[in-house]
Protein backbone atom coordinates (compact mmCIF):
# COMPACT_ATOMS: atom_id res chain seq x y z
CA UNK A 1 0.00 0.00 0.00
CA UNK A 2 3.04 2.37 0.64
CA UNK A 3 4.09 1.97 -2.38
CA UNK A 4 0.99 2.60 -4.05
CA UNK A 5 0.62 5.93 -1.95
CA UNK A 6 4.04 6.65 -3.28
CA UNK A 7 3.68 5.95 -7.19
CA UNK A 8 0.20 8.02 -7.24
CA UNK A 9 2.28 11.04 -5.15
CA UNK A 10 4.78 11.10 -7.58
CA UNK A 11 2.37 11.23 -10.55
CA UNK A 12 0.79 14.13 -8.57
CA UNK A 13 4.02 15.90 -7.89
CA UNK A 14 4.87 15.65 -12.02
CA UNK A 15 1.51 17.24 -12.43
CA UNK A 16 2.41 20.26 -10.45
CA UNK A 17 5.17 20.48 -11.72
CA UNK A 18 3.88 20.53 -14.74
CA UNK A 19 1.88 23.43 -13.68
CA UNK A 20 4.86 25.38 -11.75
CA UNK A 21 6.38 25.35 -15.31
CA UNK A 22 3.30 26.22 -17.14
CA UNK A 23 3.00 29.53 -15.17
CA UNK A 24 6.34 30.40 -15.68
CA UNK A 25 5.79 30.12 -19.45
CA UNK A 26 2.51 32.37 -18.42
CA UNK A 27 5.11 34.85 -16.70
CA UNK A 28 7.52 34.84 -19.51
CA UNK A 29 4.70 35.72 -21.93
CA UNK A 30 3.76 38.73 -20.09
CA UNK A 31 7.25 40.33 -19.10
CA UNK A 32 8.12 40.22 -22.46
CA UNK A 33 4.33 41.57 -23.49
CA UNK A 34 5.44 44.40 -20.83
CA UNK A 35 8.87 45.38 -21.87
CA UNK A 36 7.04 45.41 -25.46
CA UNK A 37 4.97 47.94 -24.85
CA UNK A 38 6.96 50.08 -22.47
CA UNK A 39 10.03 50.00 -24.88
CA UNK A 40 8.31 49.93 -28.31
CA UNK A 41 5.03 51.31 -28.06
CA UNK A 42 5.88 53.36 -25.01
CA UNK A 43 3.00 52.37 -23.12
CA UNK A 44 3.97 50.73 -19.86
CA UNK A 45 1.83 48.12 -18.57
CA UNK A 46 1.11 48.53 -14.90
CA UNK A 47 -0.57 45.16 -14.80
CA UNK A 48 2.85 43.23 -15.38
CA UNK A 49 5.06 43.56 -12.22
CA UNK A 50 2.02 42.91 -10.15
CA UNK A 51 0.71 39.85 -12.00
CA UNK A 52 4.20 38.16 -12.39
CA UNK A 53 4.84 38.74 -8.52
CA UNK A 54 2.07 37.54 -7.45
CA UNK A 55 2.19 34.30 -9.94
CA UNK A 56 5.79 33.94 -7.85
CA UNK A 57 4.66 32.16 -4.96
CA UNK A 58 2.60 29.09 -6.84
CA UNK A 59 5.53 28.78 -8.99
CA UNK A 60 7.85 28.53 -6.18
CA UNK A 61 6.19 25.29 -4.17
CA UNK A 62 5.11 23.82 -7.11
CA UNK A 63 7.93 21.83 -7.82
CA UNK A 64 8.90 20.64 -4.19
CA UNK A 65 7.57 17.12 -4.20
CA UNK A 66 8.72 16.79 -7.96
CA UNK A 67 12.32 17.60 -6.73
CA UNK A 68 12.30 15.26 -3.58
CA UNK A 69 10.43 13.00 -6.35
CA UNK A 70 13.94 13.21 -8.47
CA UNK A 71 16.16 13.62 -5.19
CA UNK A 72 16.88 17.04 -6.59
CA UNK A 73 17.48 18.19 -2.58
CA UNK A 74 21.26 19.17 -2.08
CA UNK A 75 23.11 16.73 0.47
CA UNK A 76 26.13 15.21 1.13
CA UNK A 77 26.28 12.16 -1.17
CA UNK A 78 29.43 11.40 -0.03
CA UNK A 79 28.72 11.00 3.89
CA UNK A 80 25.71 8.78 2.46
CA UNK A 81 27.99 6.83 0.12
CA UNK A 82 30.66 6.01 2.73
CA UNK A 83 27.68 4.75 5.35
CA UNK A 84 26.58 0.91 5.32
CA UNK A 85 23.32 0.47 4.49
CA UNK A 86 21.97 0.37 8.01
CA UNK A 87 23.28 3.39 9.53
CA UNK A 88 22.86 5.04 5.53
CA UNK A 89 18.89 4.10 5.74
CA UNK A 90 18.64 6.06 9.42
CA UNK A 91 20.35 9.10 7.89
CA UNK A 92 18.03 8.96 4.85
CA UNK A 93 15.00 8.21 7.53
CA UNK A 94 16.39 11.55 9.41
CA UNK A 95 16.70 13.59 6.16
CA UNK A 96 13.43 13.06 5.27
CA UNK A 97 11.89 13.60 8.94
CA UNK A 98 13.09 17.09 9.14
CA UNK A 99 11.96 17.67 5.45
CA UNK A 100 8.57 16.44 6.94
CA UNK A 101 8.46 18.77 9.81
CA UNK A 102 9.62 21.39 7.66
CA UNK A 103 6.77 20.77 5.28
CA UNK A 104 4.52 20.51 8.04
CA UNK A 105 5.13 24.01 9.81
CA UNK A 106 4.62 25.45 5.76
CA UNK A 107 1.85 23.38 5.03
CA UNK A 108 -0.13 24.88 8.22
CA UNK A 109 1.36 28.26 7.34
CA UNK A 110 -0.03 28.06 3.67
CA UNK A 111 -3.36 26.67 4.17
CA UNK A 112 -3.85 29.30 7.08
CA UNK A 113 -3.06 32.10 4.55
CA UNK A 114 -5.20 30.82 1.91
CA UNK A 115 -8.21 30.70 4.33
CA UNK A 116 -7.47 33.83 5.66
CA UNK A 117 -7.14 35.04 1.99
CA UNK A 118 -10.49 33.57 1.48
CA UNK A 119 -11.92 35.19 4.24
CA UNK A 120 -10.83 38.38 4.19
CA UNK A 121 -11.79 38.68 0.69
CA UNK A 122 -8.49 40.72 0.04
CA UNK A 123 -7.48 41.20 -3.57
CA UNK A 124 -4.11 42.31 -5.46
CA UNK A 125 -3.82 46.14 -5.57
CA UNK A 126 -4.41 46.95 -9.21
CA UNK A 127 -5.56 43.54 -11.10
CA UNK A 128 -8.24 43.30 -7.95
CA UNK A 129 -7.84 39.34 -8.53
CA UNK A 130 -8.66 37.56 -5.28
CA UNK A 131 -5.40 36.52 -3.44
CA UNK A 132 -6.32 33.25 -2.24
CA UNK A 133 -5.89 32.15 -5.74
CA UNK A 134 -2.62 32.96 -5.74
CA UNK A 135 -2.05 31.35 -2.22
CA UNK A 136 -4.25 28.41 -2.80
CA UNK A 137 -1.92 26.30 -5.58
CA UNK A 138 1.37 26.96 -3.00
CA UNK A 139 -1.21 25.93 -0.04
CA UNK A 140 -1.92 22.41 -1.92
CA UNK A 141 1.67 22.14 -3.19
CA UNK A 142 3.04 22.18 0.54
CA UNK A 143 0.44 19.98 1.20
CA UNK A 144 1.50 17.12 -1.51
CA UNK A 145 4.91 17.75 -0.37
CA UNK A 146 4.30 17.37 3.56
CA UNK A 147 2.45 14.13 2.43
CA UNK A 148 4.54 12.79 0.02
CA UNK A 149 7.67 13.15 2.67
CA UNK A 150 6.19 11.19 5.03
CA UNK A 151 5.24 8.24 3.12
CA UNK A 152 8.76 8.59 1.44
CA UNK A 153 10.03 9.03 5.33
CA UNK A 154 7.60 5.83 5.99
CA UNK A 155 9.19 4.03 2.96
CA UNK A 156 12.62 4.55 4.29
CA UNK A 157 12.19 3.08 7.92
CA UNK A 158 9.95 0.10 6.14
CA UNK A 159 12.42 -1.15 3.31
CA UNK A 160 16.33 -1.42 3.61
CA UNK A 161 16.05 -0.58 -0.39
CA UNK A 162 14.77 2.92 0.22
CA UNK A 163 17.87 4.06 1.84
CA UNK A 164 19.71 3.66 -1.09
CA UNK A 165 18.77 7.36 -2.76
CA UNK A 166 20.74 6.96 -5.72
CA UNK A 167 18.95 3.80 -6.71
CA UNK A 168 15.74 5.77 -6.26
CA UNK A 169 13.24 4.55 -9.60
CA UNK A 170 12.04 7.23 -11.96
CA UNK A 171 8.39 6.74 -12.59
CA UNK A 172 7.65 9.17 -15.57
Amino acid sequence: MLATLERATERLAVWMAALGALIIVVQTVWISYGVFVRYVLGRPDGTVTEATAMLLFPAAFLGLAFALKENAYPQVSFLLDALKPGPRRWLVALNLFLMLVVGVFFSIAGVEATVRSFDSGAASEILLWPRYLFWAPGAAALLVFTFYAGVRFLSALSSPSAANPHAAKSTH
